[in-house]
């Protein structure tokens, strides 16, 4: 059985523009998007902290610092919005034994902070819990 498992988190990203009048997606700094790897054209979930608006999109590699949300989704979320972008994977039980997804938390400037596994591996069963 495969489980779909979150695969790496771009956590505080600030919108630096939003466009109706393109066809769709999310534009992201390419270099964030390598460091959480994010191949373009990877499917990714928006997640709006400021308007709770979640939707899903592709992601397309931008310049440094940019975050632009396009297209539709441009009604949904506007520059300045502060947002988490998401991935997963789906996984065998073998690939959760030593599974942990990426993390890169950014600054106001969408600069990275830090780059972390999300904790323990979800394989490893934490001590006094049952398996």
């Amino acid at each position: 059985m495969l489980r779909n498992m979150l695969k790496s988190k771009i956590h505080g990203a600030r919108v630096t523009a939003a466009s109706v009048d393109y066809e769709g997606s999310i534009t992201v700094d390419r270099g964030l998007l390598e460091t959480a790897g994010i191949l373009p054209y990877e499917e990714v979930h928006v997640l709006d902290l400021e308007s709770g608006a979640r939707l899903t999109t592709y992601a397309l590699p931008g310049q440094a610092g940019e975050v632009c949300i396009n297209g539709a989704a441009a009604r949904l979320v506007k520059a300045g919005d502060q947002v988490i972008i998401l991935t997963y994977a789906s996984l065998t039980p073998a690939e959760l034994e030593d599974y942990e997804p990426v993390v890169i938390r950014l600054d106001e400037n969408n600069r990275p902070v830090a780059k972390t596994r999300a904790g323990a591996a979800v394989g490893r069963p934490e001590s006094g819990l049952p398996q």
